[in-house]
């Protein structure tokens, strides 16, 4: 995608890699959408500390950097000890994304049986192409979430706009290039269905309001922010024709875990007749687990994340405010589960299938 007409990626390798290795650059997205700023990482540690802080977020990008950490562990020690310390501290950076775990173990099965003096070259190889693969199976998930959307809109006969309503940001600032929910808007729009959609701003963190709404506006796609609760009010009323949501975990039997507020815009849909779709790649669904309430574990962040809001004044200037009472507590579940009953169909790189073990088993054979 593009940033003031400049392609980028959410993260690369730095210019001045030698040979395939060095540092990785990332998007800062703490700072969006005041400040478009990249930062370096050097270390393990620095990548640990980027997913933790959600300096990268979004399911697939938490694994693609997880890649990228593995790596610059074996620059700075392809030693086994250094390969099981990297693995664990990246684990240990949050623990609903299925994908960190995914990457995680694909590059320690890469690198545990090769000898030390390959694990660096190999480590890079393997996250270079995880990155390229995030991009080619997003770009799938547009291509066969699109239809969906031109459905709709030719349903409706027609009209001047075809409205979806999406939750938190699951575009391509939460993957390395396309995004998952979003990548059918993109595919939608740039095939000249005159796509609109309503942004949640998805509070604590207003992922939508910053992000989703951010990147919509530098590829030129008509959108509106509403807050949160604004969105069964909308269905009421006729105002949405379908829901496209991501997800950082689904299990195997369909059960969807993303980013708190959607098992509420799920309800709102089903109570409505509206549609509600998951985009979602291959990497994020948990086969091991079948019931998402019982089994995914649900992070808990900082309350100051609810308690207080980074914005811009009138003047330009950069600041936090205060929202709450001093000496409130303030929780702050960062996930919800929406139970398959909800979801209408989940759009991976293969295909559309039911939210269902059987329809998931139809696209992914391999894992019966």
């Amino acid at each position: 995608m593009k940033v003031s007409g400049t392609p980028y990626r959410t993260i690369w390798l730095a210019d001045d890699a030698e040979d395939g290795i060095g540092a990785a650059e990332i998007i800062d997205q703490t700072r969006l959408p005041h400040q478009f700023v990249t930062a370096r990482l050097e270390t393990v540690g620095e990548a640990a500390a980027a997913i933790r802080d959600m300096r990268v977020r979004g399911a697939p990008l938490i694994g693609a950097t997880a890649a990228y950490g593995m790596a610059l562990a074996m620059r700075a020690d392809p030693s086994d000890e250094s390969l099981g310390a990297a693995y664990d501290l990246l684990m240990a950076a949050r623990p609903t994304a299925v994908n960190l775990r995914w990457a995680c173990d694909d590059l320690r099965e890469v690198l545990t049986n090769l000898p030390a003096e390959r694990r660096i070259r190999a480590a890079y190889r393997r996250a270079a192409e995880i990155c390229d693969e995030d991009v080619e199976i997003c770009s799938s998930i547009g291509d066969h979430g699109m239809p969906l959307i031109r459905e709709a809109w030719e349903s409706r006969g027609k009209p001047d706009r075809v409205n979806v309503l999406t939750h938190c940001n699951a575009g391509w600032l939460a993957t390395v290039d396309w995004g998952t929910a979003l990548a059918p808007i993109y595919k939608a729009h740039d095939a000249g269905i005159p796509v609109h959609v309503w942004v949640d701003e998805t509070r604590p963190r207003n992922q939508g309001a910053s992000l989703t709404a951010w990147e919509l506006g530098q590829h030129g796609v008509p959108h509106t922010v509403i807050v949160d609760n604004v969105g069964g009010h909308l269905m009421q009323h006729g105002m949405v024709d379908l829901c496209i949501t991501g997800t950082d975990r689904t299990t195997r039997t369909g059960d969807v875990c993303n980013k708190i507020g959607t098992y509420l815009k799920a309800l709102a849909a089903d109570d409505n007749g509206v549609p509600f779709y998951v985009g979602l790649p291959g990497p994020t669904i948990d086969w091991t687990v079948s019931d998402g309430v019982a089994e995914i574990p649900i992070e808990e962040r900082d309350g100051a994340e609810v308690t207080v809001m980074t914005g811009k004044t009138a003047a330009g200037e950069i600041m936090d405010v205060a929202l709450t009472p001093d000496g409130s507590s303030a929780a702050n579940f960062a996930f919800d589960v929406t139970p398959r009953r909800l979801v209408t169909g989940l759009i991976t790189e293969r295909g559309v299938s039911a939210a269902s073990e059987e329809g998931l088993l139809a696209l992914y054979p391999e894992e019966v």
